[in-house]
């Protein structure tokens, strides 16, 4: 008798924590990576798995910031340098020996539908809400996936990137050259 009381006690508390879980709002966050110097942020909820860069197969005829086919967990996905697809200047990490372990491939959510990775220079940890603040010198056009601007507390400048925005991006796509 007694264990089905803490049985139905343990199932009413788990109900009460799943409702609560459903009706709280989620914390926005993000994992901070750097590209050619630059500050990036991915929704942490669009981004997927990160992975050491791994030997990349380069594919003919696609356009020069497709830097190639990766096998990722045995999965083959489409690997694309984000600096250089964002026409940022300079070298990139993977490219400069002695840095390469820094590189990484940011694999998109697979909820997203894209079996893409993004190659950046490094990683620069996870950031929270109350960590950044909106940039007030934010203006000009931007691109549909480019999110927020904003300020950490050190007043470093990050761009949001909006990954699943970025997925459906008809330049991203088109890497036929």
């Amino acid at each position: 008798m007694a264990k089905k009381e803490a049985l139905r006690e343990l199932q009413s508390r788990l109900a009460e924590r799943l409702q609560a879980a459903r009706t709280q709002a989620r914390p926005v966050s993000w994992l901070a990576v750097e590209c050619r110097g630059q500050g990036l942020l991915f929704p942490l909820q669009q981004a997927g798995e990160i992975f050491s860069l791994v030997p990349l197969l380069p594919v003919p005829h696609t356009r020069a910031w497709f830097a190639g086919v990766a096998n990722l967990r045995g999965g083959l996905h489409g690997v694309v340098d984000l600096g250089a697809f964002l026409g940022m200047a300079g070298r990139p990490t993977a490219a400069v020996e002695g840095q390469r372990e820094q590189a990484r491939l940011i694999a998109l959510n697979p909820s997203i539908g894209l079996n893409c990775a993004l190659l950046v220079d490094r990683l620069a940890g996870l950031r929270s809400a109350e960590q950044l603040a909106a940039d007030e010198s934010d203006s000009g056009r931007k691109p549909p996936f480019a999110g927020a601007r904003m300020r950490d507390t050190e007043g470093r400048a990050w761009q949001e990137i909006l990954l699943s925005s970025l997925a459906e991006d008809e330049q991203f796509l088109g890497i036929v050259s």
